[in-house]
């Protein structure tokens, strides 16, 4: 095949899509963090998955409108860095196809077009690190461009399955340009994910596109995250605490959904979780007592509602500055909203949110200027991409990498500065902060010469595991003693929705009997994560 019209380079990006829908899950599983929230597969399926969706939206069979909307589709629904770099890919090849006013794809088109979308890959990460989808991309890119120039009149079936033949070379010497990768025994889970959608388009190109997968009896991940955050809190009744049980509790919701939380809090229980069938969960927590408070919210359109308090946001009066902060549980919500912030996108290291999810949120908050706080590295970029898609308001993104980050940055900023002062207080006040963070492994591995087991309980200082053991307690003081210094003031510790009080109780003893130190304790009930801490 010489050239690719509209119709059949649909055909592609849909066999290629699908490819990595069906799995997804392996790339996760490459994570090469141990940590129970590796969403790579996940984030650059929902992204690419979500570009279809605005392609079978249009109903063009023309190249120039089906490559246009297929970027824009990407662009808004990038989740991750791996589904922003995805998405700035096809927002190259885009406005090749735009450029030069192309009808139809040959062979040569596609490897200036992959180039067109490495260069915008590397332009939209700061630091561009080699051994990642970057270089799988840049180097299979490249190959494509060489196979060309020694064999001009090749195909487009001929190119892609050499390109894709490069792409897997490459992945396979990821592990010797990262360090990190070789330890661990993996290859980079990015690159990994683009060389299943490169082997969907070689499969389409062969009269052989990938189909859907989809299981019935599992919860779908893409249903549930165009689906709704339900979060209750309610009294428990003396019916209901003759019947009350969290494990029994957790079992039944997970029936519903997924990214569970349940605080037992004794007189009274707080549930959050991910659903598609809201009034199922109503009706399942509802046995144990009356309402205090109910909120839905809509994961896809940003929309919240309430079935009791009347929940719904009002207007805001139109104001200079505006904070958006990304957060995962009801407790950081509060407490953001505690410390200045008017609105709190739902999400964080198990859910990341896509541009969408913040150009909507922009929307939302009447103020001039805009300040978003992705409390999570691998929301940056979203966020960054969000900024640059909005026009009509001034907004800023603050790098925040953590939770404890994203509120110290909250506690300096002053409306009655301008915008300049503040950016610079906001960075300088992250950059303050050593942030440390306590969960469990969920494989075996290796890490800067450490061996970790699953099932261990490891301490997080930014990006490096300082702490591991099977005892969570003994994982949290290590941690501690490696956050803390001669020069450290205080001390904040938000606790997760499995955290303990006799637990909480011991770490406050260590510290007394260690340090000189103010300490605030918080609760969080964040899932994932038993305890954030920070240090000043």
């Amino acid at each position: 095949m010489k050239n690719l019209n509209g119709e059949q380079f649909r055909v592609l990006l849909e066999s290629g899509a699908n490819a990595l829908y069906n799995r997804k899950a392996e790339v996760d599983s490459m994570n090469v963090f141990p940590v129970p929230d590796g969403d790579t597969g996940t984030n650059m399926s929902l992204t690419i998955q979500n570009g279809i969706e605005e392609v079978k939206k249009s109903g063009s069979t023309d190249l120039f409108t089906i490559s246009k909307v297929f970027s824009r589709g990407l662009l808004m629904g990038a989740r991750g860095n791996s589904g922003v770099i995805l998405s700035q890919i096809f927002r190259g090849l885009s406005k090749y196809v735009k450029d030069n006013a192309l009808t139809t794809l040959s062979a040569n088109d596609f490897t200036e077009a992959l180039m067109a979308g490495a260069r915008l890959a590397y332009k939209a990460v700061m630091k561009p690190t080699e051994g990642t989808i970057l270089t799988v991309l840049r180097e299979s890119a490249e190959y494509g461009q060489i196979y060309m120039a020694e064999h001009p009149e090749a195909g487009v079936e001929e190119l892609f399955a050499y390109v894709d033949e490069e792409a897997h070379a490459s992945l396979q010497r990821t592990p010797e340009l990262l360090s990190v990768l070789k330890e661990a025994g993996c290859i980079d889970s990015g690159g990994f994910g683009y060389t299943i959608i490169l082997d969907g388009f070689v499969s389409a190109l062969k009269g052989e596109p990938v189909s859907r997968e989809d299981h019935p009896s599992m919860i779908n991940q893409e249903e549930v995250l165009s689906g709704y955050r339900v979060e209750a809190i309610l009294p428990i009744n003396e019916e209901g605490k003759a019947k009350y049980d969290e494990i029994r509790l957790r079992k039944q919701l997970s029936q519903f959904g997924s990214d569970i939380g349940v605080f037992d809090g004794g007189d009274e229980i707080c549930v959050s979780l991910r659903t598609i069938a809201p009034g199922e969960v109503i009706s399942l927590v509802q046995r144990y007592g009356e309402f205090k408070k109910v909120q839905i919210e809509s994961l896809k359109e940003g929309l919240r509602a309430s079935l009791v308090d009347g929940f719904n946001q009002t207007a805001q009066e139109e104001k200079e500055y505006g904070i958006i902060a990304v957060a995962a549980g009801s407790g950081l919500a509060k407490l953001f909203k505690d410390y200045q912030v008017d609105y709190v996108i739902s999400g964080g290291q198990t859910m990341n949110p896509a541009t969408e999810d913040f150009v909507k949120a922009i929307a939302k908050v009447n103020a001039h200027k805009i300040f978003l706080l992705p409390n999570n590295s691998n929301i940056i970029l979203a966020a960054k991409q969000a900024a640059e898609v909005t026009k009509d308001k001034e907004v800023v993104v603050i790098e925040s990498k953590s939770i404890l980050q994203g509120i110290s940055a909250c506690l300096i900023f002053n409306p009655n500065e301008n915008l300049s002062h503040n950016t610079e207080a906001m960075k300088e006040a992250i950059a303050n902060v050593k942030s440390g963070s306590i969960t469990y492994a969920v494989k075996d591995t290796t890490m800067d010469g450490k061996e970790i087991h699953a099932g261990d309980y490891m301490g997080i200082f930014d990006k490096e595991i300082v702490s591991i053991s099977k005892d969570r307690l003994e994982s949290v003081l290590g941690l501690l003693k490696n956050l803390i210094d001669e020069d450290s003031e205080i001390v904040t510790i938000i606790c997760g929705e499995d955290s303990n009080e006799e637990e909480i109780k011991q770490i406050k003893t260590f510290l007394d009997e260690n340090y000189e130190l103010d300490l605030d304790v918080q609760q969080g009930n964040q899932p994932v994560y038993s305890y954030l801490i920070g240090v000043e």
